[in-house]
């Protein structure tokens, strides 16, 4: 299973579940795909798959479906990623962009780059890079964020997101 998280971010990311979507039909997602879409209302077209569509999720069902899932691809939120993360998952990472009116700045670019660094994520800037991802996600190893290697590191991301 497939678990798309979208975060409860006030603004629609529609265009990474079209490219979810696109992936399915392609192939290159051939298991069921779960979607906790927030404020994104997104209905699928595709009957090659089974997804499901949920606005949100309890907590602890969330962290079920984080546990049973395969591979997380998540938008660039913190808390999205770390908990993941933090589960032994694979995690795609995606920013949200303001010039898509996904969020008020550009701060999950940031986000998902200093993630990245550390080998927590694997990111891509563009949704149109998922099915390449999808395929280079196989040989990714994660490192486990752990709170006292890296203990400030939610502390500098709050600090430049409230720049």
């Amino acid at each position: 299973m497939i678990l798309i998280l979208l975060g409860t971010q006030n603004n629609s990311f529609h265009r990474l579940l079209e490219e979810v979507e696109k992936n399915v039909e392609k192939g290159n997602i051939d298991e069921e795909v779960v979607i906790q879409a927030g404020y994104t209302k997104y209905e699928p077209k595709t009957q090659k798959q089974h997804i499901k569509v949920f606005n949100t999720i309890p907590q602890k069902d969330l962290n079920d479906l984080i546990e049973k899932a395969n591979l997380v691809i998540s938008h660039g939120g913190v808390g999205s990623m770390v908990t993941a993360n933090q589960k032994g998952k694979k995690v795609i990472a995606v920013p949200r962009y303001k010039k898509y009116h996904e969020h008020v700045n550009d701060h999950q670019v940031k986000t998902i780059e200093i993630f990245a660094k550390r080998g927590y994520v694997m990111p891509i800037k563009n949704v149109e890079d998922l099915g390449q991802a999808l395929k280079d996600i196989k040989n990714f190893n994660p490192t486990i964020y752990k709170k006292d290697e890296h203990s400030n590191i939610i502390e500098i991301i709050e600090k430049f997101i409230g720049d």
